[in-house]
């Protein structure tokens, strides 16, 4: 719609002058333009211009309207260029404050059905394993009113040392020991707040239906989950000390081995690593991000290709007799091209910190 608006607007114009315009003095040629000493010249910068130079900034003064809006349309160009590339350090935050400030385990294992805190003792007796901490996931469907989500509640201990659930200024997340906290896209969600009461569906055993008040609303960089005390999560289910899993801390010369050993237990589920995971993220995201500038660079591309071809057009057509005539007195093709090609070439670098 801009783009449309400016080509009317600019056609419109261009006819109106054109109509109002005597016949007898469209029939003259147009008098040649009025030149004087720029601003630069006038403060003794003059002596350091040679006469081609000299033309190229005097052609910019005499028209800085356009000359503004040329440096502003590639200005833009480059600014696009850098806001895609602010993708790149999104990931490149997201994977450091997740994999290096709150997940900070080697392995998650993760059990095929609740089971009970006595099997942490077992992951601590494997060889390798130098710490294992309990946590809970419970499968639910939150509802308020006609609004509900599926998500997961995630119970973890008091004061956890491997896995640590933060909001999005590094602070550790406060289990409270009734009540759950959401985080506030969920909370936006479901239209509740603090102290509001919220059911839960949920969808593992018996599937009991509970209502739960909303201890509190955090804000994360991702995701929608509930957040809950490990005992407080498990004396609301009424399971006693049930763990979905463990995370493990893990001593690097058995990892692999560990890695072996976990696979071959019956009871669990699943084992993943730490180092994968961030190597699949990566990868993941990276192809997105890798689309995503193949696509910013381009349209960046076509706007300063543009914006420049028209700029040199625009001058070409304004400036062809008294080009010719520099030809005409002797100047090469180089020095009549520096002038075209001067003019485009400063109005590119004065755009290039703006877009920044």
């Amino acid at each position: 719609m801009v783009t449309a608006a400016a080509v009317f607007l600019g056609t419109l114009s261009a006819v109106w002058r054109a109509v109002r315009m005597p016949p007898a003095e469209a029939m003259r040629p147009e008098p040649p333009a009025n030149y004087r000493e720029t601003l630069l010249e006038r403060l003794g910068v003059r002596r350091y211009l040679d006469q081609p130079t000299r033309m190229i900034v005097r052609h910019l003064e005499r028209q800085p309207v356009k000359s503004a809006l040329s440096v502003m349309g590639i200005a833009f160009a480059v600014g696009i260029v850098m806001i895609g590339r602010f993708s790149q350090d999104s990931i490149t935050y997201v994977i450091d404050f997740h994999f290096g400030v709150a997940a900070r385990e080697d392995m998650t294992v993760t059990f095929v059905q609740p089971t009970s805190h006595e099997a942490l003792f077992s992951l601590h007796s494997l060889p390798g394993v130098l710490y294992a901490e309990p946590f809970r996931t419970v499968p639910v469907e939150l509802r308020t009113g006609h609004r509900s989500f599926r998500t997961a509640i995630q119970g973890f201990t008091a004061e956890p040392r491997l896995h640590r659930a933060l909001d999005a200024d590094g602070e550790s997340i406060r289990m409270p020991d009734e009540g759950i906290v959401l985080t506030d896209f969920l909370g936006r969600m479901l239209g509740v707040e603090s102290g509001d009461l919220v059911e839960i569906q949920v969808l593992e055993g018996t599937r009991p239906q509970l209502w739960v008040p909303v201890a509190g609303l955090v804000h994360e960089y991702f995701g929608a989950n509930g957040y809950m005390s490990l005992n407080g999560l498990n004396r609301l289910l009424g399971e006693g000390s049930a763990i979905s899993g463990a995370y493990l801390a893990v001593d690097p010369a058995e990892r692999d081995a560990l890695f072996r050993a976990l696979e071959d237990m019956p009871r669990i589920a699943s084992v993943s690593r730490r180092e994968l995971a961030i190597q699949n993220f990566e990868q993941t995201m990276g192809d997105v991000a890798g689309v995503l500038d193949l696509v910013i660079t381009l349209l960046a591309g076509i706007i300063a290709f543009g914006v420049v071809y028209n700029s040199a057009r625009i001058a070409l057509a304004e400036r062809a007799w008294e080009l010719a005539s520099m030809r005409v007195l002797g100047y090469s093709k180089g020095e009549v091209a520096y002038i075209l090609l001067g003019e485009l070439m400063l109005l590119t670098v004065l755009a290039i910190l703006p877009g920044f």
